[in-house]
C-alpha cells in the first residue's frame, strides 16, 4: 500500500538551525528534493539581507545563488517612505546546499525507494512529508532514521488506500514494545524488569529501547490531551 508520512525533525538534525537562532522569524518552504541537484526553496524572514547574511554563515548551508523574490499578494500597498524596506511576509528564492546530516537523510529515503514530496521549516524544526510505495520500505527507512541517530516526531500516517489507519498515534512497533512493557512489569511500581532487561528481551539497544519508550509516551500524552485516541500501526 502506498503511504504518506509526514515527520517533525529538529534542525540540528536536517540543517539550518544557526539560521533559526539568529533570525527567530525565519520560515522556508521546499516543493521536493530530487537527486543531487541542490533544492530550490522559498524562505522568508524580517528582509532579504538578515535572512541572506544568517544563512551563509550557517555552515550546515551552502547558498548557491539568489534568484527571485515576491510580496505576499495580501500585503499592503507600499508608500514612498516604505520605499527600500522589504515587509515581513516578504519571500525570496534560494539555491541552497544543505549538509552531510541532510544529504544522509535523503539517500537512506531514496535507498529506500520513497520520495521527499515537500520540505518545510519554522520554528526550528522541519516538517517533512515523505511518500512510500509500501510500508516494508517506509519500516526499513525509518529504522536507520534511529540508527544514524535522527531525531523525529511521526505527525501523520495515511495508507492512500486506508486513510482510516492514519489515525494512530503510534507505530506497530512502537506499540508492540510498550505492550512488551507493560506485560513484563516495566511500568509497575516497583519495576518487575529492568530496562536493560527490556531491551535484551526485544533484541534492541539500551539507548534505542529509552529513546523509543519516550516517543511512545509523548505520542500517547500528545494525543490524549488533544483528541480521541485511536490505535493504529505503522512499523519504525
Amino acid at each position: 500500500m502506498t503511504t504518506v508520512v509526514e515527520l517533525e525533525i529538529p534542525a540540528t538534525s536536517l540543517g539550518a538551525a544557526r539560521t533559526f537562532d539568529r533570525v527567530p522569524t525565519f520560515e522556508f518552504e521546499i516543493g521536493g528534493m530530487i537527486g543531487d541537484t541542490p533544492p530550490l526553496v522559498w524562505v522568508s524572514g524580517p528582509d532579504r539581507e538578515t535572512v541572506r547574511n544568517a544563512l551563509e554563515s550557517d555552515p550546515s548551508v551552502d547558498v548557491l545563488a539568489m534568484l527571485a523574490g515576491e510580496s505576499h499578494r495580501d500585503q499592503p500597498k507600499r508608500t514612498a517612505s516604505d520605499s527600500g524596506h522589504e515587509g515581513p511576509q516578504d519571500r525570496w528564492l534560494f539555491r541552497l546546499e544543505f549538509g552531510a546530516e541532510n544529504k544522509l537523510f535523503e539517500r537512506i529515503v531514496a535507498e529506500n525507494d520513497g520520495a521527499i514530496l515537500e520540505a518545510t521549516g519554522e520554528d526550528g524544526t522541519w516538517s517533512v512529508t515523505l511518500l512510500f510505495h509500501d510500508r516494508a520500505s517506509l519500516s526499513e527507512c525509518y529504522g536507520l532514521f534511529e540508527q544514524y541517530g535522527f531525531e523525529m516526531n511521526v505527525t501523520r500516517l495515511t495508507g492512500i488506500d486506508d486513510v482510516a489507519s492514519a489515525q494512530t498515534p503510534l507505530t506497530r512497533t512502537q506499540y508492540e514494545t510498550i505492550c512488551k512493557a507493560h506485560e513484563l512489569g516495566y511500568f509497575d511500581i516497583p519495576r518487575q524488569i529492568t530496562l536493560k532487561e527490556l531491551a535484551a528481551e526485544l533484541d534492541v539497544s539500551h539507548q534505542a529501547l529509552s529513546e523509543r519508550l519516550r516517543r511512545c509516551q509523548a505520542a500517547l500524552v500528545s494525543s490524549q490531551l488533544t483528541d480521541e485516541m485511536t490505535p493504529t500501526a505503522i512499523d519504525p
